[in-house]
């Protein structure tokens, strides 16, 4: 007889929002702030019961307006602070995303994406909030944006989310799907003491000599929380390196070319993604490139592709903001057809053609709330390897 198999430790079946929650309380958050809206509620739910065990604070603010503005002060206090949202209430957070943009404060928004615009349908999911993710909030400005694909994925780049948020000094956007928020899946978590928490970067110089956006001594300054004997102000203004508004392009110009190169020179560890290409690349004909739940429906088609006989090649991208130029570039060389399967009318699809060419890029597009099948990728496959 056969002896039972071993159950792994920490085994659950868990769902996607539980996922978001319990990721965000092993990553080290202390406050939320928001406001019900289906399908992300249950990110609250889980928070309002287990943030208070922990000592943490839970507050249902009025609106989505004000949730993200209390995320922001408890940040400036010093908390890991989180809200989450869905398509209409990421809508009406725009404007505070700028402001913590501006003023880099560390926060981390997750928007459990459904059908739009406006109500949409509330139960249905989408990916039509990735332009929003990016260019939501106006003027230019950069941001990052992460966008799991299973139920432990969710787990792991909410971690990964307040790390970002906390080593850069930028809000950070977990790009979900109702399809992973509501999915359960069995998720083995790890030992909390092997998780990575990133520590707010301290400053060690006294209160009076402290600049809270000196471009010195790396392209991300310490911030020290209110409350320990250092003043300076914030504003959502252009400021000075003390904090304080300014007109001058000599104090703007700098502040601007330190916010782009805090990314730009740290995207070999903001861009996260997964290759998985034949070991035979030799004729290689066809990449799919895809994210969240489409790069699972993706994988699919391309494992059944290759049973009959396409060479076929898989990029999927976590890191969706900033995107991955230079990787798309590499994975795409010499291989002249790129299918982007997406459950919107083409956007991310958009930047992949801004770097390869609208010429070599074909688009798989569904945005009627139903999910991508693996054989309407398929067909795509099989159409140009005919």
């Amino acid at each position: 007889m056969s002896k039972p198999k071993k159950e792994e430790p920490n085994a659950q079946l868990m769902q996607g929002d539980e996922a978001c929650a319990e990721g965000a309380l092993a990553a080290g958050c202390t406050f939320f702030a928001g406001y019900p809206i289906t399908p992300a509620t249950e990110i609250a739910e889980i928070l309002s019961l287990k943030l208070p065990q922990i000592g943490g604070k839970f507050i249902e603010m009025e609106d989505e307006i004000a949730s993200l503005a209390a995320v922001i002060g408890a940040s400036v206090g010093g908390a890991k602070a989180m809200t989450a949202t869905s398509g209409p209430g990421f809508s009406l957070m725009q404007e505070n995303i700028g402001y913590a943009v501006m003023a880099e404060i560390p926060c981390v928004i997750v928007d459990v994406q459904r059908m739009g615009p406006s109500t949409g349908r509330p139960t249905r999911t989408s990916q039509g909030d990735v332009m929003q993710a990016r260019w939501g909030t106006h003027g230019d400005h950069p941001i990052i944006a992460l966008c799991p694909s299973s139920v432990h994925e969710t787990f792991d780049l909410t971690i990964q989310a307040f790390n970002f948020s906390e080593r850069y000094r930028i809000p950070v956007i977990l790009l979900m799907e109702e399809i992973i928020g509501h999915m359960r899946e069995r998720v083995v978590l790890p030992d909390p003491a092997t998780i990575e928490r990133e520590a707010r970067l301290q400053t060690t110089v006294p209160p009076d000599w402290y600049k809270p956006y000196e471009n010195y001594p790396t392209d991300v300054p310490p911030m020290v929380p209110f409350g320990q004997g250092y003043r300076y102000n914030i504003t959502g203004l252009h400021h000075d390196v003390r904090g304080y508004p300014t007109d001058r392009p000599d104090e703007i110009r700098p502040w601007l070319r330190r916010m782009r190169l805090k990314i730009e020179r740290s995207l070999s560890d903001i861009l996260l993604y997964e290759e998985n290409n034949q070991q035979d690349e030799d004729g290689v004909e066809i990449l799919v490139i895809a994210y969240g739940s489409v790069a699972r429906t993706a994988h699919h088609a391309v494992e059944m592709a290759r049973k009959r006989g396409s060479k076929v090649n898989f990029l999927k991208l976590q890191t969706i903001w900033p995107f991955a130029e230079e990787v798309v570039e590499h994975a795409a060389e010499g291989i002249n057809r790129v299918i982007v399967p997406e459950m919107n009318l083409g956007q991310l699809a958009l930047e992949v053609e801004r770097v390869l060419g609208r010429q070599r890029v074909h688009r798989v597009n569904k945005a009627d709330g139903t999910m991508l099948r693996p054989n309407e990728i398929l067909a795509a496959i099989e159409e140009w390897t005919r």
